[in-house]
């Protein structure tokens, strides 16, 4: 495992977390930017749990694929699905493109933090680092 790898994950998804919830709390909130670092958030949290394990990790967005991925070293996240994690996935492209714009709501926006904290909170109770 290489450990720097690890830390500069979870830094980077809290810091997408953070930029979730500063812009969800704005006056005026984006709601794609808050899908999007939500999702960013959580697939890097994944990242996180399988460099932590040392597992390839390919360089995609599919948060499904991701929690498969990590389903194999720990069988536990099979329920993530259930939360609507790979629900999130959608967000990684379809609010940044203008050939497939989607505006998600409000309730969306809300609950794509819901997830990644949830997500967060799953994810550093599986590894250690110092």
């Amino acid at each position: 495992m290489n450990e720097e790898i690890v830390k500069n994950w979870i830094q980077l998804a809290k810091d997408d977390l953070k930029t979730a919830r500063h812009e969800m709390n704005s006056e005026d909130p984006v709601f794609r930017s808050v899908c999007f670092r939500s999702q960013q958030c959580v697939e890097k949290f994944l990242k996180a749990f399988l460099t932590y394990h040392d597992k390839e990790i390919r360089k995609n967005h599919d948060i499904t694929e991701l929690i498969k991925a990590c389903a194999e070293v720990d069988n536990e996240f099979e329920e993530m699905p259930g939360w609507n994690a790979d629900y999130l996935t959608k967000y990684s492209v379809v609010v940044r493109y203008p050939d497939e714009i989607y505006f998600p709501s409000r309730s969306e926006a809300k609950e794509s933090i819901e997830i990644a904290e949830k997500v967060k909170e799953f994810v550093l109770d599986r590894i250690a680092v110092a």
